[in-house]
This record gives structure tokens, sequence and C-alpha cells, in this order.
């Protein structure tokens, strides 16, 4: 084998090694975005034609640790927190006006808000999304599964503050929607062991809120 064959036969299989040692880096990249967008979390799921959040809100702007953790209390069209454990201070127990959650209230994360009742409603509708009392990581709740996709959220029963501020019965679950009804009363998402229906509080009440996309 003369020289310049020699070098020429080394000189292409090095290119080869290179090529394969390339592809292979390119494939495991590629996996492994797929992999990791597989194994995370999503902040929300589309569930008949509205995106939930798949956690309550926490504190003004954030969402709470889990699905399962209760997250803060709200008052119709109010953007301050109530604990949902503990003893409060300052309750406040006069009535917010206005006619719709004002987004300047919304104490939702960027991108989100408070829920409509219609939406509420979407939620709602048994020919198109499933909805069953369960307990989730020892946590009892009510989850909403969409029949088509089977993408699915966890609401856990942290019950609410009466008028006075004072937690109400366990093992129920009230979450606020954006729309107030005839009487001025703020329509709700309610729901028990048994049952899930719209419902209406009065604005003066604490109720946990599960937002939606905008």
């Amino acid at each position: 084998m003369t020289k310049r064959v020699f070098f020429r036969f080394w000189l292409l299989l090095a290119m080869g090694m290179a090529t394969i040692v390339l592809n292979s880096c390119g494939k495991e990249d590629k996996d492994g975005d797929v992999d990791k967008k597989n194994t995370s979390s999503p902040e929300s799921v589309m569930i008949n034609g509205v995106r939930w959040a798949v956690r309550n809100i926490d504190s003004p702007g954030k969402f709470a640790a889990t699905p399962e953790a209760s997250g803060m209390f709200y008052q119709w069209n109010r953007s301050k927190a109530w604990s949902a454990t503990g003893d409060l201070t300052d309750w406040d127990n006069s009535l917010q006006s206005g006619i719709s959650w004002e987004s300047v209230n919304d104490p939702s994360p960027a991108g989100y808000r408070v829920p409509t009742k219609d939406e509420i409603n979407s939620l709602l509708n048994t020919d198109k999304v499933n909805n069953e009392w369960v307990t989730q990581n020892g946590v009892m709740g009510r989850k909403f599964t969409d029949r088509a996709t089977g993408n699915s959220i966890f609401l856990p029963a942290v019950s609410y503050l009466d008028g006075d501020g004072i937690l109400g019965s366990a093992n129920l679950g009230y979450y606020w929607s954006s729309s107030l009804n005839e009487t001025n009363d703020g329509y709700n998402l309610y729901f028990l062991e048994n049952n899930a229906s719209r419902g209406y509080s009065n604005r003066g009440f604490g109720l946990s809120i599960r937002s939606v996309a905008e």
C-alpha cells in the first residue's frame, strides 16, 4: 500500500467515525429533549376546549407547590390572599364592587386568569368531561378528565371561609368564577363526594381559585 493510499484510507476512516459520533450525539440530544418533555410536569392541560392550570393559586401570582396543595383563599374580585389554615387577622367582611373580576385584582400568575361561569360549565359537561371523587396522594378532591384526550386535573376539597372568615365544613370544594349572578353573588364551582355543580356564593366568602390560561 502506497503512502498516498494509506493516508486516504485513514482519512476516510476518521471522517466516517466523526460522522457516527456526531449523529449519535444529535440523536441523544433529541431523545433527551423528548424524554425531558414527557417527564416534566405541565403547568396546564386542555379539557373540553379550555386550558386549565393543574394547581390552585397560592399567594398572588404564584401557583401552589403541588396539585394536591390547598393554595390560599380569595374573596371575589380581590387579590388579597387568606390562609387555608390557622387563625385569621384583619378579615374584611365588606363586599367588593364590580360586575366581573377585574384584571387588576386577579391573583392568577401571568398568562392566567379566574375562569368565567361558562368555562366552569365546560368542565361540568358530563358528555365531554368525566368527574369523580378521588383521593390523590392522601388528599380528597375531585378529578376532571377529558373523555376524548384523557387530560385531567385534580381539585382538592379545601372547603371555604364564610363571611366571618370561619372555615367551613371539610370535604367540600368551592372555586370562584369571575362572573356574577342576578343577585350579585359570585358564581362558583362547587363539589362534594357525591356531586359537582355550578353554584354561587356571597362575594365576601373566601374560596379557592383554579385559573385558566388566557
